[in-house]
């Protein structure tokens, strides 16, 4: 283990649609007094690589504990090893990052093609199995995560000089951090259970695509359609009866198309607003940069 020295935790992998550049927009939708309510219990249904989870739990300190969950089976094994293994989790990949970076061009092409097929064979520990995700995250085309209809991860090789493979020290902080953490794994209806009055939820599906060529990538083989995005409303419904607090975000699809209101009807009880997001995830240059999203919530400012 690394000395004990004051460490901050921030994501372990980099993920599509991460929501570092929002947070403050996400401080914005909390209630003026959110710091002064006793004993919360933070909820993420859809966790993914987890920027909003590792600043609350560090900036609140009024949050006593924090369930999260995901559907992608893989990332959550990944959260559990770091929560559990942490010094297993950095053997493993310190050797990965050994045998990487002293790879000419093609060598590393070659070598990534065998880690990813070894990862899509899911024949090996749970602890081999999330060093060779971060492995894969790390070294892959522009940071992907990206499954076909059999589940099988095929995001291509990236071309990145020097790779941080593995960030030790982070990954102690992390483990730290998640030790108040309940780590769950499936659909998001099985967070239901934890709404209550002293219940924050941040929700961050999968995002409706603009057109029909931007959903380049699937976190999982089952997809995200829009009647998911309508049962995820009738969630939002449900934990708000329950006097749960939640913050959701998604794509706004007034961007392409000003007429399209699919969201305005689904949220029409909750409060709706734009916000400013950059994308620099995307695996057509053109979807990257700044554009609108919206931020729903049913908290009253």
């Amino acid at each position: 283990m690394i000395p004990e020295v004051k460490r901050y935790a921030k994501p372990f992998v980099k993920w599509a649609g991460g929501k570092t550049q929002l947070l403050g927009e996400i401080e914005r939708s909390l209630p003026d007094n959110f710091a002064s309510i006793e004993d919360v219990v933070y909820v993420e249904p859809f966790v993914g690589g987890g920027a909003v989870l590792f600043w609350l739990l560090q900036r609140y300190s009024n949050i006593s504990r924090a369930i999260i969950n995901d559907i992608n089976s893989d990332l959550i094994n990944v959260y559990s090893v770091v929560k559990v293994s942490p010094d297993k989790l950095v053997r493993e990949l310190q050797q990965f990052e050994s045998a990487y970076i002293r790879l000419g061009a093609q060598e590393r092409k070659d070598y990534y093609a065998e880690q990813r097929s070894l990862f899509n064979e899911k024949s090996t520990s749970k602890e081999v199995m999330a060093a060779l995700f971060v492995f894969l995250n790390r070294t892959c085309f522009n940071g992907l995560y990206r499954v076909n209809a059999k589940g099988a991860f095929n995001v291509p090789h990236g071309k990145y000089a020097n790779p941080k493979i593995c960030d030790e020290r982070n990954i102690w902080a992390v483990s730290e951090l998640l030790q108040r953490v309940e780590i769950l794994c499936g659909d998001f209806s099985k967070t239901l259970e934890y709404a209550s009055n002293k219940s924050l939820f941040y929700i961050d599906p999968p995002y409706k695509p603009l057109t029909e060529t931007s959903s380049f990538t699937s976190y999982a083989k089952e997809g995200f359609n829009d009647e998911e995005q309508i049962r995820l409303g009738r969630f939002c419904m449900e934990i708000s009866k329950r006097r749960a607090m939640f913050v959701a975000s998604n794509s706004d699809p007034q961007e392409m198309n000003p007429q399209d209101d699919f969201f305005y009807r689904v949220y029409d009880t909750f409060n709706i607003r734009k916000v400013q997001a950059s994308r620099m995830i995307n695996a057509n240059p053109s979807g990257r940069g700044k554009l609108f999203e919206i931020m729903i919530t049913n908290i009253d400012r």
